[in-house]
């Protein structure tokens, strides 16, 4: 495609009715389908495959084999990384499709995602949480929440700048969070 606002490689395929923000690269063998609509200044890492209607947020970076199914919608400046996994379907069947009824799954502002987790449908992925690498996410996130593991747990709390929070709950970016109503807030 060429476009002077928004780089996509030839080798990547959009459908018609996509809508693509200024600063945006679309790198290798990727596939944007309808309706999708990806914010500005994103990257999309090779094989990266965006669901029909799929919402992309400003400053996405999705690396490497990563498919963003159809009801997923990712906010701003989420870091997905390489073959992470979402699904869209709660009991899926062959034989049984669901033709187009999609569990909707939410990931927050500023949230990361490591390489190989994998967020089942239904649940939302809170501000500036870290999933780690390999984990299984199978229920809400709260926002800065820091989750490892097969289901995923929580297992401590991380700054917006992404470093992990001691009990102070001072980053030494220099960031200051205190727990209210079982959450982390900035103050």
């Amino acid at each position: 495609m060429d476009n002077k606002e928004f780089f996509v490689h030839e080798s990547s395929y959009i459908d018609e009715g996509v809508a693509i923000g200024k600063g945006t690269k679309i790198w290798h063998f990727c596939h944007i389908q309808k309706g999708a609509t990806i914010g500005k200044n994103c990257s999309m890492g090779q094989n990266v495959n965006i669901g029909n209607n799929v919402k992309i947020g400003n400053g996405v970076r999705i690396q490497n084999n990563v498919s963003v199914y159809e009801g997923v919608e990712i906010e701003d400046n989420v870091f997905c990384g390489p073959s992470c996994v979402f699904t869209n379907v709660t009991t899926p069947r062959a034989h049984f499709p669901v033709h187009g009824v999609y569990t909707k799954t939410l990931i927050k502002e500023g949230a990361s995602l490591g390489a190989n987790c994998t967020v089942v449908c239904g649940h939302t992925v809170g501000k500036s949480a870290m999933v780690a690498a390999g984990a299984v996410v199978t229920k809400n996130v709260r926002d800065y929440a820091l989750m490892a593991g097969v289901p995923a747990r929580q297992i401590g709390w991380v700054c917006e700048c992404g470093k992990r929070l001691d009990n102070s709950l001072v980053c030494t970016c220099g960031r200051k969070y205190r727990e209210a109503d079982e959450t982390l807030e900035q103050i």
